[in-house]
């Protein structure tokens, strides 16, 4: 099925849409969960929670890229669910992993100032990303967007698990020199 019928039986209320997502989506949200989450149950509970937020958000939201839509619903559930069951101490995800790559450029504090300050870096990171060649782009998103671990995006890129985690570290280099003109201490 298309993702605008998928879309369009979202919009029309009508129960299909689940399962037409399902079998479309739930290899690609699985793997977008476990790795955020490092545990398979966990990923289910988070992707059966990326479908009932699609649910809940369609309509008013009307996707254009529907897996781009669905990834970042899973990834946020997903995120939110680690948070939850790991307050107190990280363990062996590829999300702790990937967090502590990337500790030395940002720090992470909960009040109004520092989400500000997060959706400003977010921009910034954005605007950054844009200027990267395509494969340290891809390399960087695959790493520390899709939480996917180092030996995969060296696979996906084309690189030795060494030329992918020098790469990233050049990458995070040059991230931090940006932030830092744009005002960030880091």
């Amino acid at each position: 099925m298309q993702d605008e019928q998928i879309v369009e039986l979202y919009w029309q209320r009508d129960e299909k849409a689940i399962p037409a997502t399902q079998e479309k989506y739930e290899p690609y949200l699985m793997k977008i969960a476990v790795n955020i989450l490092a545990n398979r149950e966990d990923g289910e509970e988070s992707v059966n929670d990326t479908y009932l937020a699609a649910w809940n958000s369609m309509p008013p939201q009307k996707p254009s890229v529907l897996s781009a839509y669905l990834g970042k619903l899973a990834r946020r559930i997903s995120i939110s669910l680690y948070r939850k069951k790991n307050s107190i101490k990280r363990q062996g995800s590829e999300y702790a992993l990937s967090l502590s790559d990337l500790d030395e450029i940002t720090s992470r504090k909960d009040s109004p100032e520092a989400e500000m300050e997060a959706a400003l870096l977010g921009e910034i990171i954005d605007r950054f990303l844009r200027t990267l060649p395509e494969m340290e782009r891809n390399t960087f998103i695959g790493r520390y967007y899709y939480m996917d671990p180092l030996k995969e995006v060296a696979a996906y890129c084309g690189l030795s698990e060494a030329g992918a985690k020098s790469m990233l570290y050049r990458t995070r280099q040059k991230l931090k020199e940006a932030l830092a003109k744009e005002g960030f201490i880091v």
